[in-house]
């Protein structure tokens, strides 16, 4: 290798293509986003409410640091943070031109392990534009878009490349007309989002906002669910299969979830019809969810029931139920299935969560209670990694601040805590950029990240900074600069640049001009003079020279007078003269006048 090198340099080849320096992080530039350090805190694990006695204390667990430089950007995920190495600090990249850096941390060698968060949450980014509860929240699997609904009934969309400092959407409307958003899940080509509203009609967008279709809706004077072709009653939510991309499920209030496919609108292609134990044998389906191999269907149900379904069962019943999972009543806010296939997470309206275990689905795992639910729809989510949980929590005081918790995943023991200025509704974590949007009851959405674990997102708003102003020198610069001439003009600006000229100026130096000052050339009439021939002495020319007759020479015989020609020297029928028949003509017969006939 050395001999390579040593025979490149004689040769002066330093290397293949352009050598391009990466760009490098300035932890300062996001200090404008830095959050109030005495909002969060770290809490000490205390024991569970739960009747299991909490587990001996574990080491601490390495920082959660995602990818960020891979060669495969379709498989984002968690990856375990390298040991710095000690090594000069990055110089700060310039805010204009901001364009997401490779986080290097071998170039930050002064920050030793504990700088590095465990959480992306030592940052945030205020998105302010909804009025009412938060309700719904989805982003692009890249991370580029976001999308989020309300019960201000209004759906908007947010695009990270293009948001300047105002960190307003681009777009906004309402999708239901005056009906609640539930839910909103991107599909997972990123190319078409789902919108739920509080209807029995699911609509489909694509990637930028427009409407693609509307699904059909049941007769709801039909008793048997499995007869009608959609929903009659107001849909909860819905989640995308895994892998069939034309594929999703609904879940309803009319105690169905349906499977859906994106190119038949018409009707769904199965129906799975949840019964209860309550009288009249109906109960509202507040949660569905896909499993992450899509082979088991979850829902959660209004009676505190939690159902499982095989997607290759015929679903007359469950395959996996438990009666009394949460308080009967209460909206249970979510159902996550962990990637191992066997866990699932619940987060209830009776201000608990819990793990189960479908291997023995008879009892919770691990319960947390405590945790304040205001709003139904509230919801919990796993860590890229799945070692913890986060959940939100609402004000227990009229006016108060929420939380967000940080769980663990195998006990529920609180790692961290942080306050929030509203209650917490809606939770999202996105595993690519590594950042946690969090929904309030106020309509706000906060975007917390770390710049030294987190890409994209938040931070190019953040890093872009606000829109520089106009200045006096700016104007000046403007004016002064060297204008671009046309040819012919010249002449007109030899004597100085008529941009900088005022109106009244411009025709004061008109008038002197000659060649504005010249008047047109008039038309010539008569026999012409100084060269130029009137229009009527040139019509009279031309028509003397070329004269059209046809007009005054009768059709029959100018024909008639080829008729001669034609018997002597027959030029197309030549070739059957001698076949050729005499035409007959016949002649005029003169008619006598009524004096001769009498």
């Amino acid at each position: 290798m050395a001999d390579e090198d040593e025979m490149m340099r004689m040769m002066g080849i330093s290397g293949f293509g352009k050598a391009k320096q990466a760009k490098k992080v300035d932890v300062h530039t996001f200090d404008k986003s830095l959050r109030v350090r005495a909002l969060t805190r770290r809490v000490i694990p205390t024991p569970n409410t739960a009747s299991q006695p909490a587990p001996a204390p574990k080491p601490a667990t390495p920082p959660f640091v995602p990818e960020v430089d891979s060669d495969d950007d379709d498989e984002p995920g968690p990856k375990p943070a390298p040991q710095p190495a000690a090594g000069p600090s990055s110089a700060p990249a310039p805010a204009a031109d901001f364009v997401e850096p490779e986080f290097d941390p071998d170039e930050n060698g002064d920050d030793d392990d504990d700088d590095a968060p465990l959480f992306p949450i030592t940052h945030e980014l205020v998105l302010k534009d909804h009025s009412k509860v938060l309700s719904a929240i989805a982003m692009e699997p890249s991370g580029a878009r976001m999308v989020s609904g309300a019960h201000d009934y209004e759906l908007k969309m947010w695009d990270f490349g293009g948001m300047d400092e105002r960190a307003k959407p681009f777009k906004s409307w309402e999708p239901a007309g005056s009906y609640y958003v539930n839910d909103i899940k991107y599909s997972q080509a990123a190319d078409m989002f789902l919108v739920i509203s509080a209807t029995m009609q699911a609509k489909l967008y694509d990637r930028e906002g427009e409407e693609k279709g509307m699904f059909m809706k049941g007769d709801p004077y039909l008793r048997d669910m499995h007869h009608t072709a959609g929903h009659v009653a107001e849909m909860t939510s819905c989640a995308w299969h895994p892998y069939e991309t034309q594929q999703f499920i609904t879940s309803s209030a009319d105690s169905t979830i349906r499977i859906w496919d994106v190119e038949n609108r018409r009707k769904q292609k199965t129906v799975i019809v949840v019964k209860s134990k309550e009288r009249g044998a109906r109960t509202k389906v507040t949660h569905c969810a896909y499993s992450y191999d899509g082979g088991i269907i979850g829902g959660a149900c209004l009676d505190g029931a939690l159902h499982m379904w095989n997607s290759s069962s015929n679903f007359v019943r469950p395959n996996l139920s438990i009666e009394g999972a949460h308080t009967k009543g209460t909206d249970t806010g979510s159902v996550v299935f962990a990637m191992d296939g066997r866990t699932v997470i619940t987060r209830g309206g009776d201000d608990t969560v819990k793990t189960w275990d479908l291997r023995a689905f008879k009892k919770p795992v691990a319960t947390r209670s405590g945790l304040s639910t205001l709003y139904p729809g509230t919801n919990a989510i796993l860590s890229p990694d799945e070692k913890y949980i986060v959940t939100g929590s609402g004000a227990t005081l009229k006016g108060g601040a929420g939380k967000l918790h940080f769980l663990k995943r195998d006990t529920l023991e609180v790692v961290q805590e942080l306050e929030m200025l509203t209650s917490v509704v809606k939770v999202y974590w996105h595993s690519k950029i590594n950042q946690l949007v969090v929904g309030l009851s106020n309509g706000q959405m906060s975007m917390l990240y770390s710049p030294l674990t987190s890409v994209n997102g938040a931070k190019m708003v953040v890093a872009r900074g606000p829109r520089k102003k106009p200045t006096i020198e700016d104007a000046m610069q403007t004016l002064l600069g060297v204008p671009i001439l046309t040819p012919g003009a010249q002449s007109a600006l030899a004597d100085g640049d008529e941009s900088v000229l005022t109106g009244k100026r411009k025709r004061e130096r008109g008038k002197i001009d000659p060649r504005k000052l010249r008047r047109p050339e008039l038309p010539v009439s008569g026999p012409g003079r100084g060269g130029r021939v009137g229009a009527s002495a040139t019509q009279h020319v031309v028509k003397n020279l070329v004269r059209d007759t046809t007009r005054d020479e009768d059709p029959r015989e100018a024909l008639l007078k080829y008729a001669q020609l034609a018997d002597t020297d027959p030029r197309w029928t030549k070739a059957w003269r001698e076949t050729q028949p005499k035409p007959v003509f016949q002649q005029e017969e003169e008619k006598d006048s009524d004096e001769e006939r009498g």
